[in-house]
């Protein structure tokens, strides 16, 4: 058999290499796709969160004044993660405002937490 110099079509060793370079790319593409899905959760989990302490600051400031005292409680979120609050009340000295800490922390098999302040006049 004699091969003539204008056949047509790939080697096997094109055909190797040609694999080889689309699945380093697919698999960079996986690894990117993984990332993505985690941060994506992880920003839903952070709106959640910042959602359940802004809803504490609302129920704070519509509280009658003597109400308003240091306390926590857990929520659970759409995701079913649970999100611990915890809120820290302290009186200026004239005691005319009270600043509020609100720390919201949650497990997503990583502790998270954030925090929120605020400024409650008489």
């Amino acid at each position: 058999m004699s091969l003539s110099k204008s056949s047509k079509g790939f080697t096997m060793i094109e055909m190797l290499v040609a694999l080889v370079i689309l699945s380093v790319s697919l698999l960079a593409l996986a690894s990117l796709m993984a990332m993505t899905t985690k941060n994506t959760s992880f920003g839903g989990h952070m709106t959640e969160a910042a959602t359940f302490g802004q809803d504490l600051l609302e129920q704070l400031r519509v509280s009658s004044w003597a109400s308003v005292a240091n306390g926590n409680d857990v929520r659970g979120g759409s995701t079913g993660v649970n999100y611990t609050r915890t809120w820290t009340v302290a009186t200026n000295a004239t005691g005319t405002l009270r600043t509020v800490t609100v720390t919201i922390g949650w497990n997503d098999r990583i502790n998270h937490s954030i925090r929120l302040f605020s400024v409650i006049a008489q």
